[in-house]
């Protein structure tokens, strides 16, 4: 059975890794798996049922209530929840806090990490999140940790809310990703860390065209091995 190609991107919060991998996934064909959307998706649920995100036994009991689906269209990867496409209501900052918030259990992740392997022993795959490279595809054929100065990445996600119409103020967001950095980072179980044998790109002041050819190189010279 052919080994499939994996590229796993990990990352804080606006590090560029959704951008850069897409790209990525388009440049050589691959596909593109954006997990963090997976676990936005389950904490949008998480809200809309009025659970409390930090009660673990709460959020496990209504894991069984929730359908995921991956499909792809001109648009790129979209989220489909109990057949609702939610691909926009999940990039709400409060949802941002809430997959946060459930990616720290336990029941959640183990919830979640068949079906996102599953994908890389089908496909080709660039896949980002925060524990690709430690937990979910430790034997992927490139690691990359991607990051950038909080201020710098605070900016990145600020335009990208008012491109699309969220309404916010640059000290909000910086705020905001902070505290995701420190519950990503402090929490017991997949902390967000580079794994040990990730190659660690620091994009700060860089351009998304600079960024890109910098993660370009890397997969290309993987190819080659």
């Amino acid at each position: 059975m052919k080994k499939h190609f994996a590229v796993a991107i990990d990352g804080p919060s606006g590090a560029g890794k959704s951008t850069l991998a897409k790209r990525a996934a388009q440049r050589f064909g691959f596909v593109y798996v954006d997990t963090g959307a997976i676990y936005r998706t389950v904490g949008l649920f998480v809200f809309q049922e009025g659970i409390d995100p930090g009660d673990k036994e709460a959020v496990k009991e209504c894991l069984s209530k929730i359908k995921l689906q991956l499909c792809y269209d001109e648009r790129g990867q979209r989220m489909i929840l109990n057949g609702e496409d939610v691909s926009e209501r999940i990039r709400e900052p409060q949802i941002s806090m809430y997959a946060s918030a459930v990616s720290a259990h336990g029941c959640v992740r183990d919830f979640l990490l068949d079906m996102q392997r599953k994908l890389a022993e089908d496909y080709d795959v660039v896949m980002d999140g925060r524990d690709i490279g430690t937990v979910v595809l430790p034997n992927a054929s490139l690691k990359v940790f991607l990051t950038a100065t909080s201020e710098d990445r605070a900016r990145r996600r600020y335009e990208q809310l008012c491109e699309k119409g969220i309404g916010c103020t640059f000290e909000e967001t910086l705020r905001d990703l902070k505290q995701r950095d420190e519950n990503d980072s402090r929490r017991s179980l997949a902390p967000l860390k580079a794994a040990d044998d990730a190659i660690v790109l620091d994009t700060t002041g860089d351009t998304e065209s600079e960024s890109f050819d910098k993660l370009e190189k890397l997969i290309l010279e993987r190819l080659k091995k």
